[in-house]
């Protein structure tokens, strides 16, 4: 096994080398590397908007980030509901209260049906929490709402709240960046406090000292476009590799920025001045950093719902992509040595189903199908397509292929692939009409640079104040279009 790595290592390094010599466009860098990196030790962390994505990934993916979170300047799960008034009010200026025991409901009914995975899995996982006292654009308050929802799942002493450092709004270090209390691009700042190793010694446990000197392993950017496109999500983000992790089977830590810093907005500060990197260097942890496009609002994650209303579950686009990546760093996730299926698509929609189409594997004896990623065929999958059933109408949903080998054991997993059933039958329905503000207040769409759009549709409605009226028809679960009934 160390040796196939090895011998897979070596034509992905020299890839990404050949890559980076020629310059080539971002839509030609190298594929996301298959690690065969440790599915048991994989964690996220995140600042900001990225914060809050760490708590999305972290609760509704528990089965795959199983170490825990990491959160700086977050909030708890679902906080914004789907609204971008309570994004910008309740869970950044908290100017109203945060519904954390709604919060909390509303997990455990996604658990028990599946949008998400079981909420158990929190139990044995670790969790580390930072607010500044001089965050003034996601207030200490709302740390502490994230601290009060997570008792309900995470034990107290699997928790650390760290809220007395002078910290503005940013990823804290103790040898860059601005000074403590500001709050300003590029959102780094040096108080003196090693965050990032703080982080990674709550999320791992005690540490080898850090790497102060030259790195020994590996930066490379890779193609994010083979696990989604557009959503929001840049073509491109970046990996470390330690130099053991070439041969060894390492821990997988998934670093997400926060608003206006991605690579565009900050190139690569937040990539490798945050700190992170000179700790996993010598604790064979491999990082991703996945990258926003400026397409994105604001260069965010999408945390409340500006992209997709399934935004913060496992079949919202982004998430999906997030949890691809992993997927493909620990490599075959069950012993097979078998690619990842390419091609991967969506067609045929009915109310209730949805066909999933892939390119075969060769070798493959036969494919599982995985929706949110939980697997859906009984038996394997001997041919290239599979018919998904039982589905939610107007309701999107994320589809991922892993090829099996001759003895079923599972390959790596594809590009997730997202496709959106159908209205159902007979008209139906229920009508709202209202001023395109109230729409968004009601949560049934939102605002985004003045306009506003239907959520599950994305429908155009017009300018976003209370003069413009429209009439929404719900005709599924979090989906709205434009109509009358």
């Amino acid at each position: 096994m160390a040796a196939m790595r090895w011998k897979n290592w070596k034509g992905w390094a020299a890839a990404a080398a050949i890559t980076m010599a020629a310059g080539q466009a971002a839509t030609a860098a190298v594929p996301l590397p298959s690690l065969g990196a440790n599915p048991a030790e994989v964690s996220v962390s995140g600042l900001s908007a990225g914060g809050f994505m760490a708590v999305q990934l972290h609760v509704a993916y528990s089965a795959t980030f199983k170490r825990g979170a990491g959160v700086v300047a977050g909030g708890p799960y679902y906080c914004a509901e789907g609204s971008v008034l309570n994004a910008t009010g309740r869970c950044m200026a908290h100017g109203s209260s945060i519904p954390v025991s709604t919060l909390v409901s509303t997990t455990n009914s996604w658990a028990a049906s599946g949008a998400i995975d079981p909420v158990s899995n929190m139990a044995g996982s670790k969790v580390y929490l930072f607010s500044g006292t001089s965050d003034n654009t996601v207030k200490p308050a709302v740390m502490d709402d994230l601290k009060t929802y997570y008792q309900s799942f995470v034990p107290a002493a699997n928790t650390v709240y760290r809220n007395n450092i002078g910290a503005g709004h940013a990823m804290v270090t103790d040898d860059y960046g601005g000074a403590c209390s500001t709050t300003a691009a590029p959102y780094i700042n040096n108080c003196g406090f090693d965050l990032a190793g703080e982080i990674l010694t709550q999320l791992y446990g005690p540490l080898n000292p850090r790497n102060n000197g030259t790195l020994g392993g590996s930066f490379t950017e890779f193609n994010q476009s083979e696990f989604i496109t557009g959503h929001g999500v840049a073509a491109t983000g970046w990996i470390y590799v330690p130099q053991a992790c070439t041969t060894a089977s390492c821990r997988v830590h998934l670093v997400l920025h926060g608003c206006k810093q991605n690579y565009t907005d900050v190139g690569d500060q937040y990539v490798k001045k945050t700190g992170y990197n000179r700790w996993a260097d010598t604790n064979n942890i491999v990082l991703i950093y996945p990258q926003t496009s400026t397409a994105a609002t604001n260069s965010c994650w999408d945390w409340w719902g500006y992209d997709n209303a399934n935004y913060a579950k496992k079949s919202g686009p982004q998430m999906a992509a997030l949890k691809a990546m992993v997927d493909r760093v620990t490599g075959s996730g069950g012993g097979s040595s078998l690619p990842a299926p390419t091609g991967v698509g969506t067609s045929g929609a009915t109310s209730s189903s949805m066909v999933i189409g892939w390119a075969g594997v060769s070798g493959a004896s036969g494919y599982n199908v995985y929706r949110g990623g939980s697997k859906v065929n009984a038996a394997p999958v001997a041919g290239t397509n599979y018919t998904d059933t039982g589905l939610a109408p107007s309701t999107t949903y994320s589809w991922t292929v892993a090829a099996l080998d001759a003895g079923n054991a599972r390959g790596a997993m594809s590009a997730a692939a997202t496709g959106t059933t159908l209205a159902g039958s007979g008209g139906g329905g229920t009508c709202y009409t209202a001023s395109n503000y109230a729409h968004t207040v009601a949560g049934r769409a939102y605002a985004l640079w003045g306009l506003t759009y239907a959520y599950g549709s994305g429908q155009s409605m017009g300018l976003w104040n209370v003069y413009v009226t429209t009439t929404l028809k719900q005709t599924g679960p979090n989906y709205y279009v434009i109509g009358t009934c």
